[in-house]
């Protein structure tokens, strides 16, 4: 394990921990000029993810979703504090903190910290991905027949024009169910679904989950399956569908008919 990727365990479970004060408590909800929810959890913990790193890696860049970019640098610290706070506000045991290092723009590690379930994922590359200390795999299920698949919720896969394709899939599948944000992810990551869809994304919900969906050996990519690093909405959201990879073109296929 590398001095970063140790780094980046620390902080985030330590973040992600801070949470923890917060949640299922009763909370002051700010709404960003998207209209998603903000709270203080969110804020406190980027800070203290921050401030952590300032010691560690004094001087490096950072992309965090509340603070925004400090430096200026392809390589590059990202920060998502709470993915999933609508899950967080609700009281719901799904959010979680991520952590990722960015070299050349790519993400070379990435952790998966989810605070109420006291689950820990993380990867590097060429390291392999682990779940709790062990050797996380995607699921080795051939076919969508039989298997379960997670996706964002309703409201934007409607927004997106997707509802018919999902409609398509969930006849083809044994279950799919909407455990969304970076928790379908980690699902994929550690074999327990075939996979996830997101239809539109930030940079900092997505930069730890690629290293850590490849290395536990699924496939990541956009919904028309390019790649998911680069932006594919044209105000520069990112798409991600994360699988084992033995169903990755037959979800696509079935999803755009």
């Amino acid at each position: 394990m590398s001095p970063r990727l140790a780094a980046a365990i620390e902080i985030a479970v330590a973040a992600g921990r801070s949470t923890l004060a917060h949640f299922g408590q009763p909370l002051d909800i700010e709404r960003k000029a998207d209209a998603s929810p903000v709270t203080v959890a969110d804020r406190a913990a980027e800070r203290l993810a921050r401030e952590m790193l300032a010691v560690d890696f004094p001087g490096e860049a950072i992309l965090g979703e509340e603070e925004g970019e400090s430096g200026n640098s392809g390589n590059r610290w990202v920060i998502d504090p709470i993915d999933g706070t609508k899950s967080f506000v609700c009281g719901v045991p799904l959010y979680a903190t991520l952590i990722s290092y960015e070299q050349d723009g790519d993400p070379i590690l990435g952790v998966i910290y989810l605070p109420a379930l006291n689950e820990l994922i993380y990867a590097e590359r060429g390291g392999g991905c682990y779940w709790n200390g062990r050797l996380a795999r995607v699921s080795t299920h051939a076919s969508l027949e039989g298997s379960t698949l997670c996706s964002a919720g309703h409201k934007s896969m409607y927004q997106f024009g997707l509802s018919e394709g999902m409609e398509r899939l969930t006849k083809r599948t044994m279950a799919t169910r909407t455990w969304c944000d970076a928790y379908g992810h980690a699902l994929v990551a550690t074999g327990r679904v075939v996979a996830m869809i997101d239809p539109v994304v930030e940079r900092y919900d997505i930069s730890a989950i690629i290293p850590i969906i490849e290395e536990a050996g699924g496939k990541v990519s956009t919904l028309t399956g390019a790649d998911p690093l680069q932006p594919a909405h044209a105000n520069g959201k990112y798409q991600l569908v994360s699988s084992n990879g033995q169903v990755h073109k037959e979800l696509l296929e079935t999803l755009h008919g």
